[in-house]
């Protein structure tokens, strides 16, 4: 494991990227099975317009990608107070892979079987080290 809680963050963004080519690699060609022509939308067309043409299931890792871009963002400014103010130690590194094996572990759930009581257990959970780290970035920024 590395020893800096600069990786974990590294890790989640390489994620998100891989997130971001799985929604690609599925939502292309269900628009074309729908027979959605990309050329030929209208300018300003967005994602959430493909919500009602699209299954479900391949809706499901766009909506896993948009959450990889919301509640992180709060992780990855976390993890930077810890770095810089010296917060940087073992057991704040193992929360933050905590965090991050929890954000991959709730992607691949949503993406798949997307069950809600099981997702909001994760959701739950990571949620949970994120509280634990910004408790201890405020600890070690203020002393």
């Amino acid at each position: 494991m590395s020893e800096s809680i600069l990786a974990p963050g590294a890790v989640l963004a390489l994620w998100t990227l891989i997130m971001l080519v799985w929604v690609a690699a599925t939502r292309f060609p269900a628009m074309a099975k729908a027979g959605i022509d990309v050329k030929a939308a209208p300018p300003g067309g967005r994602g959430a317009d493909l919500e009602t043409v699209l299954p479900p299931n391949v809706n499901w890792k766009s909506h896993n990608y948009t959450h990889l871009l919301e509640q992180p963002t709060l992780f990855y400014a976390v993890i930077v107070f810890l770095h810089l103010s010296g917060g940087d130690v073992g057991y704040t590194r193992w929360i933050a892979w905590a965090y991050v094996v929890l954000r991959i572990v709730h992607s691949l759930w949503q993406a798949t079987v997307n069950r809600v009581p099981v997702r909001f257990a994760i959701f739950s959970l990571y949620t949970l080290c994120l509280l634990a780290l910004s408790v201890l970035a405020v600890i070690a920024t203020l002393g």
